[in-house]
Order: structure tokens, then C-alpha cells, then sequence
């Protein structure tokens, strides 16, 4: 059964804490900041939005908490979704590394994107791996680059640096291979 947006977009903001503070909602969402800089803090409403697919290139933003992750994902799953692409972004003025999670319908033309902030100085969260067996390959990458740790991940040896890299080429400080 392919589900509605709708059903979907409640669904999601269940997931969500009943009162969220702007501390809590980080920055998913937000209006642009500076350059350099990270958005203004979203309402909670903007937490979880049905979007237009036409100028976005997904259906569905969900902001979620980072232990929430897998849920998002299994919730997901069970709705015939598969993961397409994670990546990660690096808002160094605001001390936090966000983590995107790409998903498609595999039947139905939905997409949807869960995204997630961590601290950048403690850049961790669990792993989809065992939701998503494809995410491991994404996950690796996302550690590779930006040094996002995912919790329970079976392999986060380097996927795609020198095997004795201990550097993160896409953070916003990385002056270069020492």
C-alpha cells in the first residue's frame, strides 16, 4: 500500500517532542542566514512540512531528534521507502553538523528528506545500517568527510581516503592533508 503524504507528514510529526524550543529545533528549515553562517531558527511547525516538489526535489522535510533517526528510518521503511543518499553539512558558526537523509518510494513518486543536527565538537548518531543495509556505503562516506560518527556502524574504516587519513576534507576548517 502506498501511503499519502498526509499520512506520512502525521506520522513524522509524531516523532516530534509535543512543545519544541528553538534550542531543540537547531536550525532545520530556517530562513538563510549570512553567508557563512546558519539559518535563523525555524518555527516548530516548519519541523516536519509538506513541501512543493517542483522547486524542492522532494515531497516531505522532516527535522528530527538525532536518537530519533532510526525510527524515522524504520518508519520509512515500512512504508516502502529505501534510503537514496546521506550526506552531511558543516554550520561551523553555529557548532553543529547536520545529517540528510535522502528517501524514495520505490513504487510511487514521493520523496522525502529527514534531517538531523549534532554537535560538531561530538558529531554522533546511531546508525540506519541495520534499517537500511544500503546506508552503510553512505554512512562510511558521510564519516570519511565530514567525521560524523555513526553509533553501531559494523565498518567505519575509510571508504574512500587514504586508510590512514585523520582528516575530514568537507569540514569548513580543514586547511589540508598534513
Amino acid at each position: 500500500m502506498i501511503p499519502s503524504l498526509d499520512e506520512l507528514h502525521g506520522a513524522f510529526k509524531r516523532l516530534l517532542p509535543p512543545a519544541v524550543s528553538p534550542a531543540q529545533a537547531g536550525d532545520c528549515g530556517g530562513a538563510p542566514g549570512a553567508e557563512g553562517t546558519a539559518p535563523t531558527p525555524a518555527p516548530a511547525a516548519a519541523l516536519c512540512q509538506i513541501v512543493d516538489p517542483k522547486t524542492k526535489g522532494y515531497h516531505l522535510d522532516a527535522t528530527v531528534a538525532p536518537d530519533q533517526v532510526v525510527v524515522a528510518a524504520e518508519l520509512l521503511d515500512r512504508n516502502g521507502f529505501v534510503i537514496d543518499t546521506i550526506t552531511g553539512v558543516d554550520w561551523m558558526a553555529a557548532g553543529q553538523m547536520e545529517i540528510v537523509y535522502d528517501f524514495f518510494h520505490l513504487t510511487a513518486p514521493l520523496q522525502v528528506v529527514v534531517r538531523t543536527r549534532v554537535p560538531r565538537d561530538r558529531p554522533e548518531l546511531p546508525t540506519i545500517s541495520r534499517v537500511f543495509p544500503g546506508a552503510n556505503w553512505h554512512e562510511r562516506e558521510t564519516h570519511d568527510f565530514f567525521g560524523i560518527r555513526f553509533l553501531g556502524h559494523p565498518d567505519l574504516s575509510p571508504l574512500l581516503l587514504p586508510e590512514d587519513a585523520t582528516y575530514h576534507p568537507l569540514r569548513k576548517d580543514f586547511a589540508g592533508a598534513a
